[in-house]
This record gives structure tokens, C-alpha cells and sequence, in this order.
């Protein structure tokens, strides 16, 4: 114990701790300036705001500003924005980042997408509109004609040709219904021939 005690105190043992602690401080310095430098420590670049640029200027915009993007899945058509443009992005324009950043977009599809036209045949008109908006149609106007069932819906048209359940149409398209108005067909021409 005596001995450890000598060789703690010793000047070789002291000169050995100064340089492991001078080695020590050195490498810890030599890794945090190339850290400083590898990683632009305290460097950032503002995002800017790409809303309503194509994908083609938005490509340039991003490779101009030292960033990388993605582009996610097309979100809902929106007829604010021109087609292929940018809607959202993140992050949002203004932050600053670090160059190099993935900036993610959402990009304005080319139209409308399609949905599946309801069965609505034999279907009262008030249920009829309710059952078509919930899909995202309209309906544009309703035609009688002699039928039985008054406000049964009997056929449907679109830009006027005739369309059936399972068709896929536009979001947002105007759809004309056929319905009845409450008459039996050929009844009137037979009451206005036995006049």
C-alpha cells in the first residue's frame, strides 16, 4: 500500500496523467470541431415557399436553396391551385433548416378523381340527391316522365347520356335524374283518345 501511494505521488506517474488528460482534451476538441464543420453546426437556410409552383420550377427552387425534397401522394383536387402544382409542403415556408433537409409536398392532381356512382335506382329523389352527395356528385336538374312512382327515381344521365350504378364519374360532376311523376304510362293517351 506504501508503494502505491509512492507511485502515486511519483513524477512519472504525474508527467503519464498530465498527457493522457492533454490527449484526452485534444481528441475531445478534434471531434467536436469536425462535428462542427461535418454537420453545419449553427448553419440553416430558410425555407421558401413553394404554394402554387409546378414541380418542375419547385425541383429547381429546392436544388437552388442547398435542399432535398419527396414528393407524397397526390392529395384531393383543388381547383384553387393550377394541376401538378405544389399545395403543401413541409416544412412550412419561412422555417429554418439545415441545408441538405428533405422538404416533403403534396402535389395538386391533374383533376377530380373518380368515385362510383350509387345505386339509386328505384330510389325516392330526396334520398337519391343525399346518397349522391355523399359521394361527391350533384345533381344538376330532374326530368319527369310518366311513371308510376311519383319522385322515384327511374334513370340517371350525365352530360346527357345515360349512366348506371357501379359507373365512375368525376368528383363534383352534375348528374340529371329521371324520375316519375306519378302517372301510369299510356293511360293519358288512352283517356285523351276514348275524349
Amino acid at each position: 500500500m506504501k508503494h502505491f501511494f509512492n507511485f502515486i505521488r511519483s513524477k512519472v506517474f504525474l508527467i503519464q496523467l498530465g498527457l493522457a488528460l492533454l490527449a484526452s482534451i485534444l481528441i475531445v476538441f478534434l471531434i467536436l470541431r469536425w462535428l462542427k464543420s461535418s454537420t453545419n453546426h449553427g448553419e440553416f437556410v430558410e425555407v421558401p415557399d413553394f404554394s402554387k409552383m409546378s414541380v418542375m420550377e419547385m425541383r429547381e427552387a429546392v436544388e437552388d436553396a442547398g435542399l432535398r425534397y419527396q414528393v407524397l401522394d397526390s392529395s384531393n383536387y383543388n381547383p384553387e391551385y393550377p394541376r401538378f402544382s405544389i399545395l403543401e409542403q413541409n416544412p412550412q415556408a419561412g422555417n429554418k433548416v439545415k441545408s441538405n433537409r428533405k422538404i416533403y409536398f403534396t402535389v395538386n392532381p391533374s383533376g377530380y378523381k373518380k368515385v362510383t356512382v350509387p345505386d339509386i335506382i328505384q330510389v325516392t329523389q330526396r334520398n337519391a340527391t343525399s346518397m349522391l352527395r355523399a359521394v361527391g356528385l350533384e345533381v344538376q336538374r330532374v326530368t319527369y316522365i310518366d311513371e308510376l312512382g311519383k319522385d322515384m327515381v327511374y334513370r340517371m344521365k350525365y352530360k346527357g347520356k345515360h349512366i348506371k350504378p357501379g359507373d365512375k364519374l368525376p368528383k363534383t360532376s352534375k348528374v340529371e335524374l329521371i324520375c316519375g311523376n306519378g302517372t301510369i304510362p299510356g293511360r293519358a293517351r288512352v283517356q285523351a283518345d276514348s275524349e
